[in-house]
């Protein structure tokens, strides 16, 4: 019996499933997954369930997958200790084996390298002893310190622990790294003016607010190899501040992030909270189709990808309805970014991916939240 792939199924899998490079790393096809913290990492060990859940997405075609984020080695990193770290030798030996599955199962992988700053609360585990810290000791929202500005000592420790990372990344065989920069985290605090309200070289300007970050860069460029991606995530928006902006203008989104790729990073991961909203007036461009044309890097997208619901509210326990993806694979075909990054749907299926480039979308089902609570 002959069975009839429908166009529109087709070019799905046509427009997905080319190859894509980023630096030294060809990724099978244009599927990641997006990073999703899981907390299913009792005492920060990623185990045996965690690398079944990344070698499944793996098999069924995912091309590149970014990990949850994964805390830094230095104390104030984290707020869980379930949510897994990026340091340790149990830690590490947890990580190789879920790098060694994702390989052995077709697919590429980097860790999510994260420091939360001052979203921590003092006493937070995995030790509680250590203080929130940031830019200005700021949390957002917030116009008085609750927590410790950073000084040059704690920029320094906190500098060396990325690269730090990044260097073990590599040594136990993952394919290379991405800094989280986004959501209002430590770099992010940084980033935005919001939080920074430093008057020394790491405040100010968009570009001295930078500044910070792309020294993280240049650290984790100089610790692995020349072919080694580095991957940097940023978005406008906050926790709890969904319409901050680090730029209200293409002029001034250069500014932030041509330093960081003068400083080394290979590619950008543009979160937003859908992917199709344009970013500035005037352009139909989104985040990433403005990222990579102001940088000429790559660029991986992000935001509610075939659903029509924002991700917010799957915290909330609201599921989402399927939506097209024809917007998408317009851009795509337009060269706007490079990746596309999927988060809910691969949460809830591990073989959303198969089911797209085999021409099988009539298959793909709704977001239940529940899906959150497992690690399928």
């Amino acid at each position: 019996m002959t069975v009839t792939v429908p166009e529109a199924a087709r070019r799905a899998a046509q427009v997905l499933g080319r190859p894509a490079v980023i630096n030294g790393l060809t990724v099978p096809n244009r599927i990641a997954m997006a990073p999703m913290t899981r907390m299913f990492s009792p005492n920060g060990i990623p185990g045996e369930d965690v690398v079944g859940y990344y070698a499944r997405r793996a098999a069924a075609g995912v091309g590149l997958i970014v990990t949850e984020g994964t805390y830094v080695g230095h104390e104030s990193a984290g707020q869980s200790d379930r949510v897994p770290r990026f340091h340790g030798t149990e830690q590490l030996a947890g990580w190789a084996k879920v790098a060694e599955a994702v390989h052995a199962a077709g697919g590429t992988i980097v860790p999510q390298l994260w420091h939360i700053g001052m979203v921590r609360e003092q006493g937070d585990p995995p030790f509680p002893e250590a203080p929130a810290v940031g830019p200005s000791g700021l949390r957002i929202g917030a116009d008085w310190p609750t927590g410790r500005a950073m000084t040059r000592q704690d920029l320094d420790d906190v500098v060396g622990a990325f690269a730090q990372a990044a260097a073990d990344a590599e040594r136990i065989g993952f394919d290379g790294v991405e800094i989280h920069g986004a959501h209002g985290y430590l770099v992010d605090q940084f980033l935005w003016a919001g939080t920074n309200r430093r008057t020394d070289a790491y405040g100010g300007d968009p570009v001295s607010r930078t500044r910070f970050a792309a020294d993280i860069v240049a650290a984790v460029r100089e610790r692995v190899s020349a072919g080694f991606p580095v991957i940097f995530r940023y978005s406008q928006w906050k926790q709890d501040a969904y319409d901050a902006r680090l730029a209200d203008t293409p002029q001034e989104l250069e500014a932030v992030l041509a330093p960081l790729a003068a400083a080394g990073v290979d590619a950008f991961h543009a979160s937003t909270r859908r992917y199709w909203v344009p970013e500035f007036e005037g352009s139909d461009l989104n985040l990433a189709g403005w990222t990579k044309k102001l940088t000429g890097r790559p660029a991986i997208t992000v935001g509610s990808v075939g659903l029509n619901g924002d991700f917010i509210k799957a915290f909330q326990g609201e599921g989402a309805e399927l939506g097209s993806l024809d917007n998408l694979l317009d851009r795509l075909e337009r060269e706007e970014f490079d990746l596309v990054a999927v988060g809910r749907a691969l949460l809830q299926d591990p073989h959303w991916a198969a089911k797209v480039l085999a021409g099988r979308t009539g298959e793909l089902a709704p977001y239940d939240p529940a899906a959150l609570k497992t690690l399928s």
